[in-house]
């Protein structure tokens, strides 16, 4: 039997899953930057970047433009543009600057001839410099993080040898943009994360910037509700089939799947991992409701039902980080809302207030990385919005407002959520900056729905 919160959601999304296809982001278009919705944001907080030119060659140029956009999509920054553009950029590398070389132990020399200005990166109102170059004898990339302030190296970067079209050299760029981040702000960033997605009823996954986007289910089946297991070497996803949706657990590295559980018989959906991975929560829906479920992935073993309907359907798992609770979705009151329960469990209890008359469903939590905040979305005057729950307080705010925003997930940092957002006419991925507001889009492809955030990639 198919929920009541689904028997038209799922014929809806299986019907919006069909439209098709792709465009990826070209790494030498410049940076969107973005607009910012709902909160007063005061620039000039945040520490100057400057990142400087030099040799031009289409790695390097292609290497920057990531580096430049990962920066700018951290929020952490205020970058800083050259009136000059590349001319003054390769003008600031020039022999006779004052400063020293930029050396480092474990890493190569820059060229020689290469000096630093830090006076003049400060008059321009740099906090910090970053320098991508590339060694002409060994051909690798390296970055070089500059305190402009403490007038000093602070940081020297590689990069694996490959091509930008190569997704693990994308990605070892992203990692770099992320420690830049980790120098300047204290935190890494998480360009070297990934979110998946389903479009036309295929599971895609897509780098943060919009590029690399790769199929990673069948063809020609329709996949439901992905999930990322920690450290984003494997993922969950349903694939439903003639009613049916078993689950199938991935290995995105070998290509390798099997069924968790080993059954097929039921629809099974919305996985979610524990934070250690070994147990997966997830929902079933039979001809005795729909409830949730967790599955031992470490033992292969001991199905558990955690939920009795009774008149209702549980749907939605979402583990705290300390794996200690369970937030899930129940249609107890009428209208689906947020509950939340022991993970073996116990304790069930509504969780996010809501007003009767004044909001509806309430759907799709998940809970912060730091476990302070439960993100979701709630109907309100007809079309669902994207709410954040402080969970010690239990008090709830409202995120967005323009168009239909739906199925948020959290990155990483707890900064940034990503959600599904038809603003622009389709449904698109779409990440807010919760600090300053700021949102921008990610996909640009005909329909993008139910998005899942990894934690950061292990190389």
């Amino acid at each position: 039997m198919i929920p009541r919160v689904w028997r038209s959601a799922p014929l809806a999304i299986l019907a919006a899953l069909t439209t098709t296809a792709a465009a990826r982001a070209q790494d030498t278009v410049p940076a969107d930057r973005g607009v910012r919705i709902g909160i007063t944001y005061t620039p000039g907080l945040r520490p100057g970047v400057l990142v400087l030119g030099g040799k031009h060659t289409e790695l390097l140029d292609s290497t920057r433009a990531i580096l430049l956009r990962d920066l700018d999509y951290s929020d952490r920054f205020e970058l800083i543009s050259l009136p000059g553009g590349d001319s003054l950029s390769v003008g600031l590398l020039s022999p006779g600057a004052a400063g020293p070389r930029p050396t480092a132990t474990g890493v190569t020399a820059a060229p020689l001839e290469l000096f630093v200005n830090y006076p003049l990166y400060a008059a321009l109102g740099a906090d910090y410099a970053v320098n991508v170059w590339r060694n002409d004898t060994t051909g690798a990339v390296a970055a070089t993080v500059y305190d402009v302030k403490g007038e000093t190296i602070r940081r020297q970067l590689s990069v694996p040898q490959g091509t930008v079209t190569d997704p693990a050299f994308r990605m070892a760029v992203h990692r770099v943009s992320d420690e830049v981040v980790r120098v300047a702000a204290g935190t890494a960033g998480v360009s070297a994360t990934r979110l998946v997605f389903i479009q036309r009823g295929r599971a895609y996954r897509v780098d943060l910037d919009g590029a690399a986007m790769l199929p990673v289910s069948s063809e020609g089946m329709t996949a439901l509700s992905p999930g990322w297991e920690p450290g984003g070497r494997r993922l969950v996803y349903t694939e439903f089939q003639a009613g049916r949706g078993p689950i199938y657990l991935m290995d995105l590295v070998t290509g390798e799947r099997r069924l968790v559980p080993p059954t097929s018989q039921f629809l099974n959906y919305t996985a979610a991992f524990s934070p250690d991975g070994a147990t997966l929560a997830f929902s079933r829906s039979s001809d005795e409701g729909t409830d949730v479920y967790t599955y031992n992935l470490a033992s292969d073993c001991c199905l558990q039902r955690l939920t009795v309907g009774r008149f209702s359907d549980n749907l939605s798992p979402t583990f705290s980080p300390d794996g200690r609770r369970i937030a899930f979705v129940s249609t107890r009151p009428g209208l689906p809302q947020i509950y939340v329960m022991a993970a073996d469990g116990t304790g069930q209890e509504l969780f996010a207030p809501f007003d009767y008359g004044m909001t509806g469903s309430s759907n799709a939590p998940e809970w912060s990385p730091d476990g302070l905040s439960v993100a979701f979305h709630r109907d309100v005057a007809g079309s669902p919005q994207v709410f954040v729950m402080d969970v010690a307080s239990r008090r709830v705010r409202q995120l967005t407002s323009a168009g239909r925003n739906e199925d948020p997930t959290w990155a990483p940092d707890g900064q940034h959520l990503a959600f599904v957002s038809d603003r622009t006419g389709s449904r698109q991925i779409w990440i807010i900056d919760l600090d300053t507001g700021r949102v921008r889009q990610v996909t640009r492809i005909g329909e993008a729905r139910l998005p899942a955030w990894s934690q950061r990639i292990s190389p």
